[in-house]
């Protein structure tokens, strides 16, 4: 270790009888003695300077930096809507990033704000709660900057995610139930001496809003030459809140118009706690829709940035992601179709009024890392989970343009 610590009294010294020795008069920080004289007060000075870590500190932070200036922008899709509705839906398809997820953004944002702040140090794991595309995408920064990387997780994590954390060097450790993830996460860091990331605290706080090319700054820049440049509504799920949290600072800080909707899934509290101005509200059971929903209101949740909520069936979600591929050709998340489902009936209320505008929502990762899952009608009927009415529901939608409820 290179670390120094040293006590240095601003180059004088004390006398056994206290007086100043400094070769000079001491006019500052002096403490008068009974007799009238002066006595210097010794400057404690600790210097925990660390050439070595600091060298290490600055190459990890410039091999994340230049990940980012690798990386193109992701691209903003239409999904197609009859050109009578005077209406453009579009999904900000954030699967394209190198980790193929939303998330890749959040874990370079927090890989940033770990070690701006000294937390993560070379040779010792970093640890994250997840439910698996912020765990997959936190294994690939933990590689490029060479420490280990552990992800606590429900055991329900489909295997394709932990197929991904472990290609990325990552090591998954399985809880069996979802709401002590949390708990596991710390404890592991305090045995192992590593850094637990906590990315339900930290996510709203590492992302600058204010721009930065955060992912509202680009949405609104790639919509400036599109008819209708600023969205009457950007709905977005929640995992951590950052996401929203972010999208929702951002609309306020450049004094948008634009409306912010949070569509939660089934077995998650958000909505409730929400609804109910209640930061205690909790869930019993973890979230089927991955990635999104939580037992508990999570500290990067910002409730007062909100304008709306929406909580939407499982079975709708599902229901939506396959009208995704049938429209665009692609295969998406669950948590991309409870937005999705969620934009659809915005776009509904806006037909219904006579309104145009334009809605953005998220492509938040792919389909493939659910074939056996929202694709798969096996699991939706072990599920107990029939997206038939949800379908149709869809389908007279986009004929008519009406919501049938």
């Amino acid at each position: 270790m290179s670390t120094t610590e040293h006590s240095a009294q601003n180059g004088s010294s004390a006398t056994a009888g206290g007086t100043a020795t400094s070769g000079g008069t001491v006019t500052s920080g002096d403490t008068p003695t009974a007799g009238g004289t002066a006595t210097a007060v010794a400057t404690v000075d600790v210097d925990r300077s660390d050439p070595v870590y600091r060298a290490w500190l600055k190459e990890a932070v410039r091999k994340v930096q230049a990940d980012a200036n690798r990386s193109a922008d992701t691209h903003l899709l239409r999904f197609p809507l009859p050109e009578r509705w005077g209406i453009d839906l579009y999904l900000k398809d954030e699967s394209t990033h190198p980790t193929g997820s939303l998330k890749h953004r959040l874990a370079r944002s927090l890989f940033l704000y770990g070690l701006c702040n000294g937390w993560i140090r070379p040779d010792k794991p970093v640890i994250e709660a997840s439910s698996g595309s912020t765990a997959v995408s936190e294994a690939y920064f933990a590689k490029l900057i060479g420490v280990p990387f552990i992800a606590v997780m429900p055991r329900t994590t489909s295997p394709e995610k932990c197929r991904l954390i472990e290609f990325h060097g990552g090591r998954c450790h399985f809880v069996d139930d979802s709401r002590t993830m949390y708990e596991e996460s710390a404890a592991l860091a305090e045995r192992t001496g590593g850094h637990y990331m906590d990315q339900f605290t930290y996510a709203e706080r590492a992302t600058d809003w204010r721009g930065n090319n955060n992912i509202a700054e680009s949405m609104y820049q790639q919509l400036r030459l599109e008819r209708y440049p600023e969205p009457a509504w950007i709905v977005a799920t929640a995992g951590t809140g950052g996401t929203s949290a972010t999208i929702a600072r951002y609309v306020h800080y450049m004094q948008h118009d634009t409306r912010i909707c949070v569509a939660d899934p089934e077995n998650s509290c958000f909505f409730d706690g929400w609804t109910h101005h209640d930061p205690h509200a909790t869930a019993d059971c973890g979230s089927r829709i991955e990635g999104i929903g939580r037992p508990r209101m999570e500290p990067s949740f910002v409730p007062g940035a909100v304008d709306r909520m929406m909580k939407v069936p499982d079975a709708a979600s599902v229901a939506a992601v396959r009208a995704l591929e049938t429209a665009i050709g692609r295969k998406a998340g669950g948590s991309t179709g409870t937005g999705l489902w969620s934009a659809f009936k915005i776009v509904a209320e806006m037909v219904g009024q006579g309104r145009t505008g334009s809605v953005v929502t998220l492509i938040c990762d792919p389909g493939d890392r659910y074939l056996d899952k929202y694709y798969s009608d096996d699991w939706l009927a072990a599920q107990g989970l029939d997206i038939a009415p949800y379908a149709a529901a869809i389908e007279s939608f986009l004929a008519t343009g009406a919501w049938p409820e």
